[in-house]
């Protein structure tokens, strides 16, 4: 209970559970990444449909997924308290600094970031997630969700809000991903390198996947 009572509530427990679960999200991060990318196969949605079916009806995954909901959860809360409490230690200063000299200004707005991301992960759960979890529009054969893709971004605004969401998940992960090793205390001059090159093209890359993807549903590139 002392261990637990820690992590939740004292700073270096905070940043702990910050660096887990971020870990935890980046893992999740490149697995979606993968299957949403099979609609680049172009075969009409056959192989992303299969790779969905399965995710969405395999045991383990779906008691992962529970965890993983949880760990959003707690990510979220714990960076909202971070937040509140470097800005209240902040309320007095004892000189000024130029925080641009010291730091990218990405990694000093890492609650607006993810306020913005928490905003547009709501939007995307209300249009994939509850459509294929809690109602029978896909399990029913009614539709299948890379139709409900399709749907969904046949209206350039939600394709506009999707690419917004996805450049405040690029700048969130250029910033998070080093954060959550160096959190946990991977920080050595042998490997931080490594994992800040790493971090980058991760960010990079997934984050322009993600946003290829609306634009290549709106612009018919995929079908």
């Amino acid at each position: 209970m002392g261990a637990f009572s820690f992590l939740l509530n004292s700073t270096i427990g905070k940043k702990v559970i910050m660096g887990v679960t971020g870990i935890c999200l980046v893992g999740f991060l490149a697995v979606h990444c993968f299957v949403n990318s099979l609609i680049f196969v172009n075969d009409g949605g056959e192989l992303f449909n299969t790779a969905a079916e399965f995710m969405a009806h395999n045991v383990l995954i779906r008691t992962m997924e529970i965890f993983l909901f949880l760990g959003l959860i707690l990510h979220a809360l714990q960076g909202i308290n971070l937040v509140f409490k470097n800005m209240s230690a902040r309320k007095v200063k004892y000189y000024k600094q130029d925080g641009a000299a010291n730091s990218k200004w990405y990694s000093r707005s890492m609650g607006l970031l993810g306020t913005l991301l928490l905003l547009f992960l709501i939007l995307h759960l209300k249009h994939f997630w509850y459509v294929s979890r809690l109602t029978e529009e896909i399990s029913s054969g009614d539709d299948t969700l890379f139709g409900e893709m399709k749907e969904v971004f046949a209206n350039p605004i939600v394709v506009a809000i999707y690419i917004i969401g996805v450049i405040s998940l690029a700048y969130h992960l250029l910033h998070g991903f080093q954060s959550a090793f160096q959190s946990l205390g991977f920080n050595h001059k042998k490997y931080t390198p490594f994992i800040k090159s790493f971090g980058f093209w991760y960010s990079i890359i997934i984050s322009i996947l993600f946003a290829v993807m609306p634009l290549a549903l709106h612009l018919g590139w995929v079908k």
